[in-house]
């Protein structure tokens, strides 16, 4: 994940999600139909859900579906791998394993809040890339989501094993 923003280049690769499942999963923002907060899900999938979480923490989501299915992923953590000094002058520290530990966290590191919602997770300012050729695929656990309600025992928590900058083991 790489954010070109006008302070400057962030990239991280995404070491933990969470999977919403649209109007089915009682955890998803969708799940009680479409509202002006989370009108990106109702749309393409490949596009930032950005919204405020306590009054002080941006969560950044990437919708994976339509309409019909008004799904999206938490990035809930990131493995700094360049703009890291950005990273840190964002948070507030200079310890790499804190920066992007935990959804609100990786957003403020990131730079990324309200204004990017609804913009291309392919082509915008915040762009995923496919693994590099030749990395290795990494061991992914599958766990239940952490700090939700309803559906609390669903696996839909994926991280990879043993990396150190996992939220929560």
């Amino acid at each position: 994940m790489a954010h070109f923003s006008p302070e400057g280049l962030t990239v991280g690769k995404v070491v933990e999600t969470e999977a919403y499942l649209g109007r089915h999963d009682p955890a998803c923002h969708s799940a009680r139909g479409p509202t002006a907060r989370n009108a990106v899900m109702f749309g393409p999938a490949g596009f930032l859900y950005v919204y405020l979480i306590y009054g002080m923490y941006y969560c950044v989501n990437v919708t994976t579906d339509g309409a019909e299915v008004p799904a999206a992923v938490l990035l809930r953590a990131l493995e700094p791998v360049a703009g890291v000094e950005l990273m840190g002058q964002r948070r507030g520290t200079s310890h790499i394993r804190q920066l992007c530990r935990g959804p609100g966290r990786l957003a403020r590191a990131m730079g990324i809040d309200r204004s990017l919602n609804g913009t291309s997770a392919v082509d915008g300012p915040v762009r995923f890339y496919p693994p590099l050729p030749g990395e290795a695929r990494p061991d992914i656990v599958a766990a239940p989501r952490i700090g939700v309600r309803e559906a609390v025992d669903w696996p839909l928590r994926f991280y990879i094993r043993d990396n150190p900058f996992v939220s929560r083991r």
